[in-house]
């Protein structure tokens, strides 16, 4: 099992940048699957981003070319750099994680508040 703590979460204005990280514990951190996953109020939880184990990565149409996921394997920690923000990138973001290369995520993390003002 897997414990996930995130952090940076914040207030900005539009068009500028965040970067949140996720603290996971555990001593197989590099073979799991990792994503951020964000809700905003009254709507559906999205996917933002997934990075896989060899680092590939897939990212959500509506944050292409903004937001940007990696991963530090030796400090256990996964990272979203969230560039040109705007206000309907506001909501609570979740770190999650699961062991398998596809499907649901099974572990998550308490989630962050972002915050974008316009």
């Amino acid at each position: 099992q897997v414990q996930l703590v995130e952090s940076g979460g914040g207030l900005v204005q539009a068009g500028g940048s965040l970067r949140l990280s996720c603290a996971a514990s555990g001593r197989t951190f590099s073979s799991y699957v990792m994503g951020w996953v964000r809700q905003a109020p009254g709507k559906e939880r999205e996917i933002v981003a997934t990075i896989w184990s060899d680092s590939s990565t897939r990212s959500a149409d509506s944050v292409k070319g903004r937001f940007t996921i990696s991963r530090d394997n030796a400090k256990n920690t996964v990272y979203l750099q969230m560039n040109s923000l705007k206000p309907e990138d506001t909501a609570v973001y979740y770190c999650a994680a699961r062991r398998t290369l596809l499907g649901d995520f099974a572990y998550w993390g308490q989630g962050t508040q972002v915050t974008v003002s316009s």
